[in-house]
C-alpha cells in the first residue's frame, strides 16, 4: 500500500535523550518516527469514530451506522476511550442523531468509569421525548427501562442498546 506523501511538518522542541527515547520506541514498533507519533497522537479507533460519525451524518438509515458505532465504542478498553472519541468531526447531525451518539459515548464512559468528552456537554437535550417507536404499550416500557444517559437527553430507546455500547 503506497503512504501519501507527507507534504506538512509540526514542530516540537525536545532534549536529546527524549529523541533518542522517541526513536527507540518507534523503532521497536517498526515505524519511522513520525508514523509511531501520529499513530499515538491519532489512534486508529480516533480515525474509525470519525470516520463512523462522518457516515453518521450521511446515512439515509443511521441505524446501521449507530449499530457499527455501538461495536466500535463495546471494543473500546478504558485506557482507549478517551483518545478514540475525544473529538467530534465538524459534521452536522440531526438533534436526534446528535443526542443518540453523545448518549451512547455517554454511557460507554460511564461504564468504563472515564469522564465523557466535552462535545457531549455542548449537545443539548431535545426538548420533546422521543422514542423509535409509535407503539404506546411499548413506549411504557422505554420510558422505565431506557438507559440513565439516554433519559436525560430525552430518548427513550431499549435498555438492550446498553449492552450493546
Amino acid at each position: 500500500m503506497r503512504r501519501p506523501t507527507k507534504t506538512e511538518q509540526i514542530q516540537i522542541r525536545v532534549t536529546r535523550a527524549e529523541k533518542r527515547d522517541l526513536v527507540l520506541r518507534a523503532r521497536a514498533a517498526g515505524l519511522d518516527l513520525s508514523s509511531w507519533m501520529l499513530g499515538r497522537l491519532s489512534p486508529p479507533h480516533a480515525v474509525t469514530f470519525r470516520e463512523l460519525v462522518r457516515s453518521l451524518a450521511a446515512a439515509p438509515d443511521p441505524s446501521y451506522v449507530f449499530a457499527e458505532i455501538g461495536e466500535l465504542l463495546s471494543e473500546l478498553r478504558r485506557d482507549q476511550l478517551s483518545a478514540a472519541v475525544e473529538v467530534l468531526p465538524p459534521v452536522q447531525l440531526g438533534a436526534v442523531a446528535a443526542n443518540q451518539l453523545a448518549a451512547m459515548v455517554e454511557l460507554r464512559a460511564t461504564r468504563l468509569g472515564v469522564r465523557p468528552p466535552i462535545w457531549t456537554e455542548q449537545i443539548q437535550p431535545l426538548p420533546q421525548p422521543w422514542f423509535p417507536t409509535a407503539l404506546v404499550s411499548v413506549r411504557l416500557d422505554l420510558l422505565c427501562n431506557s438507559p440513565p444517559a439516554f433519559r436525560r437527553r430525552n430518548l427513550f430507546v431499549t435498555s438492550t442498546l446498553e449492552h450493546r455500547v
